[in-house]
């Protein structure tokens, strides 16, 4: 019998289910190439800067302070989106501007120098075009893939692009070892910055090949500032806001240091940097599912104690000896409450926002986490300074961030676990940024929906059944 879909003929259904099976298949072979973009080139800007002789401080701020550009730069994002009449547009031209920044560090790494307002300007280049994609990467993505299957698909995109992002980084990580024991340390660089705009450039030839049944929603609108200062004032998801940025801000007061500190106080190898930074990442995968089901069982509000909680002494935990077999075991622990964190960061704040204003929504969220984010990462490093940047200077910022992940803790006590978000319409999708690898950090849009529990033999199925009830019109 022919199946008939939304009273359309069953070719005309066919159709739809054959584009269906399309856009599903470049959006994870996308989701790879972004991935892999990451764990070549976003992950060892601070370890080129080091290698380049642009030292500590550069080192740490490289990570950090092109973000709040970046934040400034994306809130054009609404706009762009209107110019150019197309959410799928806007997004292209962002990515191959992104892919076109990694140009300049393979030439600085070939000739091997950059100095250091240059390194910060195509940074901030590299994040803005980055996180101006996000948000219209989010309303547009949610008109491809249809409701029914959005959190399992979601979840297997989000592990293809994880898997991609430590292929990456491991890989780099090797190369580099290799390199530097021969003395081609910079030579290396230069082959990862290659490989990642070459990542970059073959996620936007992919990104072209996904359909765009609906350009601009209709009632497209921009949420004003009124309204998201009142949503900041809200009982319940105002004050999970507020501690939210609390927290970035806490956290980044020390973890765009830890690299410059293991390389210049630690004197690790290259080799050590990467299997401690694998550790942690590898943890939180293999953790991401026990805490999805721990929050379908008993809620996102509980996790989010677990992993706040257990984030507050990770960066203190680097006090209390710098013997690498601690260190290995504290990331161990790193990995699995990030994962908490970041999983209940998500179910809870990006559970309703409607079509129309999540492009909006998101890129002012962005902005304030930006913000957040920098200025956690300015004032750290302005107390490294002031203390000689040295060893002990160090200790002081990973114990500081450490009371300030408490103080943040307390922002939470007496919250009702209340989405208080515009709209009520359910996000089954994770922000477009893929997560990076990090000794200690919430990474912004940390794709933490690889969580929800999801079988990947369900989302193959689903993708390659032609007959497959779930295939609906997008």
């Amino acid at each position: 019998m022919e199946l008939k879909e939304e009273g359309c003929p069953g070719r005309q259904g066919d159709r739809r289910r054959l584009r269906l099976r399309r856009d599903l298949r470049v959006s994870l072979a996308d989701g790879a190439a972004h991935g892999g973009m990451v764990g070549f080139g976003e992950t060892y800007l601070p370890a080129f800067v080091l290698a380049v002789g642009l030292g500590e401080i550069m080192a740490g701020l490289i990570a950090s302070v092109p973000l709040l550009a970046g934040g400034l730069m994306q809130l054009a994002s609404p706009a762009g989106v209107r110019i150019l009449g197309s959410h799928k547009r806007w997004v292209i031209l962002c990515a191959g501007i992104q892919a076109v920044s990694f140009v300049p560090f393979l030439l600085a790494a070939l000739g091997g120098r950059i100095t250091g307002p240059t390194a910060l300007l195509i940074a901030a280049i590299y994040w803005g075009t980055g996180l101006a994609t996000g948000p219209a990467w989010n309303t547009w993505i949610g008109t491809v893939v249809p409701h029914a299957v959005r959190s399992r698909f979601f979840a297997f995109r989000t592990r293809a692009s994880q898997a991609a992002v430590f292929g990456g980084f491991l890989a780099g990580g090797l190369g580099l070892q290799l390199a530097a024991s021969a003395g081609h340390a910079i030579a290396a660089f230069a082959v990862m910055f290659a490989l990642a705009g070459l990542c970059r450039f073959g996620s936007v030839v992919l990104l072209t090949l996904h359909s765009e049944p609906v350009p601009i929603p209709a009632n497209m609108r921009r949420v004003s500032a009124r309204e998201m200062w009142r949503l900041f004032q809200g009982d319940g998801g105002g004050k999970l806001l507020v501690y939210l940025v609390a927290v970035q801000a806490a956290v980044q007061l020390s973890s765009p240091f830890f690299t410059p500190f293991m390389f210049t106080k630690l004197h690790f190898s290259y080799g050590q940097y990467v299997f401690l930074l694998s550790v942690a990442y590898l943890t939180k995968i293999l953790a991401l599912p026990f805490f999805g089901r721990l929050a379908r069982r008993f809620g996102a509000w509980r996790v989010l104690w677990i992993g706040g909680i257990g984030i507050t002494p990770i960066s203190a935990a680097w006090l209390v000896t710098q013997d690498f077999g601690w260190l290995a075991a504290v990331q161990v622990v790193s990995g699995v409450v990030w994962a908490a964190y970041e999983l209940a960061f998500f179910l809870l704040f990006f559970e309703s926002i409607r079509d129309e204003e999540r492009t909006s929504v998101l890129t002012v969220y962005n902005f304030i986490n930006s913000l957040a984010w920098v200025s956690g990462a300015v004032l750290g490093g302005a107390l490294l300074v002031s203390t000689g940047a040295g060893f002990h200077g160090y200790l002081l910022l990973f114990g500081l961030s450490a009371v300030g992940r408490c103080l943040a803790l307390m922002l939470l006590v007496g919250v009702q676990p209340t989405a208080q978000m515009p709209g009520a319409r359910v996000l089954a999708q994770p922000a477009a940024r893929s997560a990076a690898v990090g000794a200690d950090a919430a990474l912004p849009g940390a794709a933490a929906m690889a969580g929800l529990p999801a079988e990947v033999a369900d989302v193959v199925a689903f993708i390659s059944n032609r007959d497959s009830g779930a295939a609906t019109s997008a």
